[in-house]
């Protein structure tokens, strides 16, 4: 449980290091806010191809309480005392690393964003979001893919084409909340965020049950 613990931790502390330090870095190199949101993608996709495929054989590399949820539901290969250790030390390495972030780039230690993300389009967003991020993980899985590398490049793409630029993980945006920059999340936002987040997280179950259930029993 130690290693399984310390790799979940870090992993989601890296990870959100990575997200909200390249949102501070393209925000201190450029008012272009495409130019942003292309850095942040990129270092994104970048920090998650490495994370995950060092941390995957550890602790499965989710960083992210949705995706454990529907692990332990589908693949049924981790107990409860796993499941909410492993996402404590989610929600915990988010905040983790939001604080390094924001230590590296001399902001306040502890700073509470005020970049609202609201409305139907970017919760609905939200949703189909998570609904890719499980499906890629679960079809790469099963067909013997590099998860890593799809993750990495669902990501990337998503935070192009969906509105929210592509949360998709309740454990980012709580650590997202602590940095007033280009990648922060308001905390008045979050709340409709994790709830998109784990309605999309339901549906995807579904569809993970119905597509590749008889695979898995096959197996």
């Amino acid at each position: 449980m130690s290693r399984r613990t310390l790799a979940e931790f870090l992993g989601t502390a890296l990870l959100v290091m990575a997200v909200v330090g390249s949102g501070i870095m393209a925000q201190n190199l450029t008012k272009d806010i495409a130019l942003q949101l292309l850095a942040n993608a990129i270092a994104t996709g970048g920090a998650l191809l490495g994370l995950i495929t060092i941390f995957g054989p550890i602790s499965g590399a989710s960083f992210n309480p949705v995706v454990s949820f529907v692990s332990y539901f589908v693949d049924r290969d981790t107990s409860v005392v796993l499941l909410v250790t492993d996402v404590v030390a989610q929600v915990a390495g988010a905040i983790a690393g939001c604080i390094i972030a924001n230590i590296m780039f001399a902001h306040p230690f502890i700073e509470m964003s005020t970049k609202v993300r609201t409305g139907g389009p970017t919760w609905f967003s939200e949703v189909i979001a998570t609904i890719g991020l499980l499906l890629v993980i679960w079809g790469g899985k099963r067909a013997g893919a590099n998860v890593a590398v799809l993750v990495a490049a669902w990501i990337t793409g998503a935070y192009w084409f969906t509105s929210s630029t592509s949360v998709a993980n309740p454990a980012v945006g709580i650590g997202r909340m602590f940095s007033d920059s280009f990648a922060g999340i308001a905390p008045e936002s979050m709340p409709m965020f994790a709830v998109m987040q784990i309605v999309g997280g339901v549906i995807g179950f579904l569809i993970i049950k119905t597509l590749w259930s008889r695979d898995r029993a096959a197996s």
